[in-house]
């Protein structure tokens, strides 16, 4: 098999996982403004789609992170080809599907690290990837982030709800948070096109390195972010549906100056980590966010179970994808033979999980309620039980 047709092969399957990647992490941006009704779900998800666009101009720190970082390309005689970054892209789309299909907590970006580090070993072995630089500028971030981004969303809330405490009986003016929550449901979109869209075009950059079609060292080209923006648009705009299904039983809870503190503060935290060229997951810290907001709410508890489960998901994911890009890896091995089989396979197991998840067609029209920052609202409970009267109610109650 010619390199040249590996390489487009690689190039197609990157804007695949690209469109994925779109279509899993639509509401990360979008769940809060649509759960308090400051925007319609259709409304919503086409303002996400085109800020995920313009995002992806903005910066490439992230994807030069991929692309010169993660895998040492062109280090210590070191190869990493084309067919090696292939099966990684399909381990990364597979755990990528699987997860959405079900609606287990997952990161986008960790399945394509996990993948491409899992087929690079296979590859090239274990001296192929830069471990220090998945320990900065993945792994750190993947804890440091959406704790910090919790921690604002806590202090951000509390401020709101302090500065707009009812007094005398008047309206306490929270419901102008509503409005404002389109300015920051807008602004979580731009940074995600920022973070996301950059890790694809780290990918096909990489890959053209491996193949000598550019120099080592280089960032993205032109057309790469072009493509990648659209591909990322399209499928945030064509898969957001399934993503929103259930955010009925988990974002309920969540008030109109909750949801304005916590997607303030992920978008801080994405645009921030963007600049530094850390490639972390926009899910686990709009998960933090929201958690944190609730939690700054007088009342709210914590369903430790709930939260449980979703850290259970974020760690699975690196390793799961990492066994994925291995096996296809070394199915890769076999040449143009194991491309094929890659190729089939993968297209059979993505079409199986795209049929499957047709037996239940969800679109605007009855998205209500998917995802990880839906079950982040989860953990968040807010207490039934009237709280007792302290001394400024008896004071109000009294005038």
């Amino acid at each position: 098999m010619e390199l040249s047709l590996i390489v487009v092969l690689v190039i197609v399957l990157a804007l695949v996982f690209d469109f994925t990647n779109g279509f899993h992490d639509t509401a990360n941006a979008m769940a809060t403004p649509i759960a308090t009704g400051a925007m319609r779900p259709k409304v919503a998800v086409t303002v996400a789609a085109i800020l995920n666009l313009v995002g992806a101009f903005l910066s490439t720190e992230v994807a030069r992170t991929v692309s010169g970082g993660l895998i040492k390309e062109g280090q210590g005689g070191i190869n990493i080809t084309p067919e090696m970054i292939f099966a990684g892209l399909i381990g990364a789309i597979v755990w990528n599907l699987i997860t959405w299909l079900r609606g287990l907590p997952s990161s986008s970006s960790h399945a394509l690290f996990g993948g491409l580090i899992g087929a690079a070993i296979i590859g090239a072995g274990f001296g192929s990837v830069d471990y220090g630089v998945v320990l900065s500028k993945v792994i750190l971030p993947a804890i440091i982030a959406p704790a910090i981004a919790g921690l604002a969303a806590f202090a951000a809330t509390k401020l709101a709800y302090a500065i707009t405490r009812r007094q005398l009986g008047k309206p306490d003016g929270r419901g102008g948070f509503r409005y404002g929550q389109i300015f920051s449901s807008s602004l979580v979109a731009l940074a995600h096109g920022t973070n996301d869209a950059q890790k694809t075009m780290g990918v096909i950059t990489l890959t053209l390195i491996a193949g000598g079609f550019q120099a080592v060292g280089s960032g993205p080209e032109f057309w790469v972010i072009a493509a990648c923006a659209l591909a990322i648009a399209i499928g945030t705009y064509s898969g957001g549906w399934r993503i929103i299904r259930t955010m009925g039983s988990g974002l309920t809870e969540v008030k109109p100056a909750q949801g304005f503190a916590a997607e303030t503060s992920t978008a801080a935290a994405i645009l921030a980590s963007s600049h530094l060229g850390f490639a972390l997951s926009t899910t686990q810290v709009a998960s933090g966010s929201v958690i944190g907001s609730g939690l700054g709410r007088r009342g709210s508890t914590v369903r430790w179970g709930m939260a449980g489960k979703i850290a259970l998901g974020w760690v699975l994911t690196l390793p799961a994808s990492a066994i994925m890009g291995a096996f296809a890896a070394g199915l890769a091995l076999l040449g143009p033979i194991g491309i094929i089989l890659d190729t089939v396979i993968g297209a059979i197991v993505i079409g199986g999980i795209f049929w499957w998840s047709r037996r239940q067609n969800v679109s605007h029209d009855n998205a209500v309620n998917v995802n990880d920052i839906d079950d982040a609202g989860r953990v968040v409970k807010i207490r039934k039980t009237p709280r007792k009267p302290n001394r400024r109610d008896r004071k109000e109650v009294a005038q």
